[in-house]
């Protein structure tokens, strides 16, 4: 099952950098308007969602049920919608590659801090040596993929 989970984290990873220049060129047709792609990207993905839950799950007893639980749970949207947002504004500033890895940096630590305190109800997984080692691995090829180069014409 393992392998399955990874594929698909893999898949997603497509897709996110897939969704950056996708979306970067909707806005760029949109009158270089980050917001108006935001909100259209949003908009279809909505529209997708609705259908598939309207097929595959009791939609609409489950929305009956929205208002018995907490405020907090329903702020991923409104990340996403920074996430999205964030990723049409900088992908042709930056790059995708550059931008994702700080990105992808941002999650690593988070996530770290999420596992090792148990924060908004998930399992505890506590940071050891090894995963703060690969950390600085990270780091390590963020700063390298950035400055080798530079570097490199230091020392020649």
């Amino acid at each position: 099952m393992f392998i399955l989970y990874t594929l698909i984290a893999l898949a997603a990873g497509v897709a996110l950098a897939s969704q950056a220049a996708i979306n970067s060129q909707l806005a760029k047709a949109m009158g270089d308007e980050p917001l108006i792609a935001t909100f259209i990207s949003f908009g279809t993905g909505a529209l997708l969602l609705l259908v598939i839950s309207s097929i595959k799950t009791d939609l609409l007893t489950q929305l009956a049920t929205v208002t018995q639980h907490s405020w907090w749970k329903f702020i991923g949207g409104s990340l996403g919608v920074l996430v999205v947002f964030t990723t049409i504004l900088l992908s042709p500033k930056m790059g995708i590659t550059n931008m994702l890895f700080f990105i992808i940096v941002g999650q690593l630590i988070m996530a770290m801090i999420i596992d090792h305190y148990g924060l908004i109800n998930m399992p505890v997984r506590e940071v050891n040596i090894f995963k703060l080692i690969g950390l600085a691995i990270v780091g390590i090829g963020l700063v390298t993929f950035f400055f080798g180069d530079k570097l490199m014409k230091l020392f020649h």
